[in-house]
């Protein structure tokens, strides 16, 4: 009975490498089937060698097992599947997915940063600078964390920062004033504010200021899309998006699930009103109205289970770029949900730092 019991709960977990997570903490569940998704399998596996010796509930417990192994190696097949599309898009020899990666995990050689503070709104904000590995003066990534704009700080999954660091980009990790103390625009307002400090020490900390690149994750994927598309700045070479709320006017409209985030709340707070009150603060903070044919390279990615920031964001975002003729990629992960990058090592993880890469070699060089 034990058996039949794990087993079931293990294919009840296994759907959500499929299904979207009904819930906060399946949420967070989600994320561990899909992007860690061995330790899983293995105990299911486990399970299937215990049913060799047990009778009772064999059949039934053993065909709920091998259904649940099903679904979670399908992310790792499909994540190897969309690697051969990502690997033709980019006319590239190497594959974005290591099967021994997934399995082992690869040790994420970490780059020694310096902590520097920059002024804005009359504070001094924190900021990570990771040096890039090369000489000379080399390109610079402004890296703005997520938090429903009002949690979170710039240590958010450093290891990305790292692997670009040894890519011969340097890494600006920076913070911002939180919601409900400071709304919209601040935020945008303090990024403005970092960049003038970088150009300000382009020198000391060998930054090409023709070569700037915002990367914002969740809210700060927000702040860096407004950023990029409003700031009169020749320098920004591109923006890349990780599941980001691009248009908060059709987000007021369609929130969030109750059980997993009052998506509503999360809004008025950063925006200091509903959407009814002051329908403008909900525009001026949508990217979708700023795009123009002179707006910067855009990456986005986002995962089609996102139950925090509807999928649908990134969708019409890349209607609108198309549309204005700017150059864009979309990297859609069918089985991936919110922060699907916990895990650089994932299936999203891998696939996610190789077209980050491969967009950064192509609107740097």
């Amino acid at each position: 009975m034990l058996r039949f019991v794990l087993c079931l709960i293990c294919f009840l977990i296994s759907t959500l490498a499929v299904l979207k997570a009904p819930a906060y903490h399946l949420w967070l569940v989600a994320i561990l089937v899909t992007e860690f998704p061995f330790f899983l399998a293995g105990f299911i596996i486990l399970l299937l060698l215990w049913g060799i010796k047990v009778e009772k509930f064999q059949l039934p417990g053993t065909f709920l097992a091998i259904l649940a192994l099903m679904l979670v190696l399908s992310t790792p097949v499909r994540a190897w599947l969309l690697g051969r599309e990502v690997k033709k898009r980019f006319g590239v020899q190497t594959s974005p997915i290591s099967l021994k990666q997934l399995f082992s995990g690869k040790e994420t050689r970490e780059v020694a940063f310096r902590k520097l503070s920059y002024p804005s709104n009359g504070d001094r904000l924190a900021m990570d600078f990771f040096p890039a590995v090369s000489t000379g003066k080399r390109p610079c990534i402004i890296v703005i964390h997520g938090g429903s704009w009002k949690s979170g700080d710039n240590a958010q999954l450093p290891e990305l920062n790292s692997v670009l660091a040894l890519e011969g980009y340097h890494v600006a990790a920076v913070n911002y004033h939180l919601a409900p103390k400071y709304q919209s625009p601040v935020q945008v307002d303090d990024i403005r504010a970092a960049f003038e400090y970088l150009r300000r020490h382009s020198q000391e900390l060998r930054i090409d200021t023709g070569r700037f690149v915002l990367l914002g994750r969740s809210a700060g994927a927000q702040i860096a899309l407004v950023s990029a598309y409003t700031m009169d700045e020749q320098g920004i070479k591109g923006v890349i998006d990780f599941y980001g709320p691009a248009d908060m006017v059709w987000g007021y409209t369609r929130p969030a699930s109750p059980l997993v985030m009052d998506s509503r709340k999360v809004m008025v707070d950063y925006l200091g009103a509903s959407l009814d009150a002051k329908p403008q603060y909900y525009e001026q903070s949508s990217a979708i109205n700023f795009v123009t044919a002179d707006s910067p390279a855009t990456l986005i990615i986002h995962g089609e289970n996102d139950v925090l920031v509807d999928y649908e964001h990134s969708r019409r975002l890349q209607i609108i770029l198309q549309e204005h003729a700017v150059k864009n990629y979309f990297l859609s992960l069918p089985w991936a949900t919110h922060g699907f990058d916990y895990n650089i090592n994932g299936p999203g993880g891998q696939l996610s730092t190789f077209v980050v890469k491969e967009f950064l070699k192509d609107v740097t060089r």
